[in-house]
Formats: C-alpha cells, sequence, structure tokens
C-alpha cells in the first residue's frame, strides 16, 4: 500500500528567528512558532538534563519519536561540538514521512547553530533517505533513522538514556500518544531513562502513567504553561511536581 501524497509543507520563520515547517494537511506547525530552536532547546535538552549529560562528557543514547526537519539532531550535533565531546553517541529516531531534500536545504539552522559542516549534514540525510533503517556517523556520532511508522521501529542499542517524544498533536497523531506506543517507548529505554514531551493534555498522561511510567509536570516554554517529564525512576523527577498516576490510570480504564 502506497503513502498518502501529502502537500509539501511550507517554511515559515518563528519568533526566534529560525525556521520551522507548517504542515498544510494538519493544519499545524512542526515547531512553536514563537521559537524553533528555543522550543527544542529547552524541551528536550534542558528540561530533561540530556545538555548536562552531554557536556558531561561519557556514552549516551538518545531515542526521539518525529525526526521531522532534524532540529533535535543538528542541536545534539551543535552541543557535541562546542563541548568537545570524545565519547560515542546514538541518537535513533523515526520519521513515516520524511521532507524532501530541497526544504531540508531552506532550512536556517546550521547557521543559527553555527554547526560545522551543518548544511552538508543535512543534505546527507536527507538526499539519501530510504523506507527502513538509514545510519550515518558524523564523528562520534551515530545517526539511525529509520523511515517508517513507529511500531516497526527497532529498539536503540543498549537501550536509550533520554527520549524525546516530539511527534505531531494528539489530536493529528493519535497512535503516537496511545498506551501502546508509550509502552514500546518504556521498553526502549534504560530503567532510569527520562522522556520529555511538550504535550501536557490529561489524557497524555494517562496513557503514560497507564504504560508504566511515572509522570511529572513542567514548566512549559514560549507560551505555553506546561509540558511533561516521565521515567520508570522517581529520583530522575525530583525537583518536578508529580501527578497522581493511580487516578489517571482510573480515569483512563474508566474511560
Amino acid at each position: 500500500m502506497s503513502k498518502p501524497s501529502n502537500p509539501k509543507p511550507e517554511i515559515h520563520l518563528s519568533k526566534d528567528g529560525s525556521h520551522t515547517l507548517y504542515a498544510p494537511h494538519l493544519h499545524q506547525y512542526y515547531h512553536n512558532p514563537n521559537g524553533a530552536i528555543a522550543e527544542s532547546r529547552k524541551i528536550f535538552f534542558e528540561r530533561s538534563g540530556a545538555d548536562q549529560r552531554i557536556a558531561a562528557g561519557g556514552e549516551l543514547s538518545i531515542a526521539e519519536v518525529g525526526f521531522g526537519t532534524g532540529l533535535n539532531f543538528l542541536l545534539l550535533l551543535s552541543m557535541v561540538q562546542k563541548a568537545g565531546v570524545q565519547s560515542p553517541i546514538l541518537f535513533s529516531s523515526v520519521e513515516a514521512y520524511p521532507i524532501d531534500p530541497e526544504t531540508a536545504a531552506g532550512l536556517n539552522y546550521p547557521d543559527l547553530l553555527q554547526l560545522e559542516n551543518g548544511r552538508e549534514i543535512l543534505s546527507t540525510i536527507f538526499s539519501g533517505l530510504k523506507d527502513g533503517l538509514n545510519t550515518y556517523e558524523f564523528g562520534k556520532v551515530k545517526l539511525n533513522l529509520f523511515i517508517g511508522t513507529f511500531h516497526k521501529m527497532p529498539t536503540p542499542e543498549k537501550g536509550a538514556d533520554f527520549i524525546f517524544h516530539d511527534p505531531f498533536s494528539p489530536e493529528k497523531n493519535p497512535e503516537l500518544w496511545s498506551r501502546e506506543a508509550f509502552q514500546k517507548l518504556k521498553e526502549m529505554g534504560k530503567e532510569d531513562v527520562v522522556l520529555a514531551t511538550y504535550g501536557a493534555a490529561s489524557s497524555a498522561r494517562a496513557a503514560m502513567a497507564a504504560a508504566g511510567w511515572l509522570v511529572a509536570r513542567a514548566p512549559g516554554v514560549l507560551g505555553k504553561r506546561e509540558m511533561s517529564i516521565a521515567s520508570p525512576d522517581e529520583k530522575k523527577l525530583e525537583g518536578f511536581k508529580r501527578v497522581n498516576e493511580q487516578k489517571l490510570i482510573e480515569r483512563f480504564y474508566g474511560g
């Protein structure tokens, strides 16, 4: 069965000067229009603590749901370059509908992040994608990018330390906010994995709790009141306000 043909996403300038894309068929931006780079840096790296782990060095594994424009991966490469990290890092991601090379070439992330060889990296990734697993190595950073549906995404080697949950909203992509999706993500991670997502809906948090995650509220960014942080290890949620997982689970199974 062939993939549906969706309109080409449009490049838009967000308020921090970085690009985002607008998906006409979904009526949704890929990132917060108040700031694409600012949002990704805050939600996925700073709130999760991944930025500190990167700066400290050492082997690291990150899994992502929704490769999109590749912004989170480019942010990782930028942090690695600036910190001079020499330890191996694995970034595993999935994307069902990758953007075309022409759109990728128009994104201004490499310039704003001052990423060495950034444009060549974007071109390398998006120019040769095939269905299934695509593997690239940029210095010590390895990218495993799976082109296909999330339920077929392979589990990262040795398990993930961090999970960046970054799909379209529950209204547009409900299967990636389901209990089954969060169960698969939990299986992808180590025992102390930390999941970060912009989502703050009670239904999403209930699905996480029903899948066995401990869940906490975290301050939102760029006009959004809250986001969510989750982990099987309660120590990883210290400093955040925990939700009542049992009550959410009861509501989840009670419909």
